[in-house]
């Protein structure tokens, strides 16, 4: 295999580094389960969603580059 990195690897890498974001999402999906509806827990999706997307950048973007 090349020296590339797989796209699932860098998401792994990513997702990694949001277990706080991910379990707080998880907990209000969990808190009412039986009536889940959209946006019901929409902040702490975001909160999850924006700390992915900034560690993602980070793992595509060479070291030395820095985010805007």
């Amino acid at each position: 295999m090349s020296g590339r990195t797989r796209p699932i690897e860098k998401f792994a890498k990513a997702t990694a580094q949001c277990s706080a974001q991910a379990t707080a999402y998880g907990k209000c999906v969990f808190a009412d389960y039986n009536a889940v509806r959209k946006d019901m827990c929409a902040k702490e999706f975001m909160k999850l969603k924006d700390c992915y997307l900034v560690k993602s950048t980070f793992w595509l973007k060479p070291f030395g580059h820095t985010l805007r």
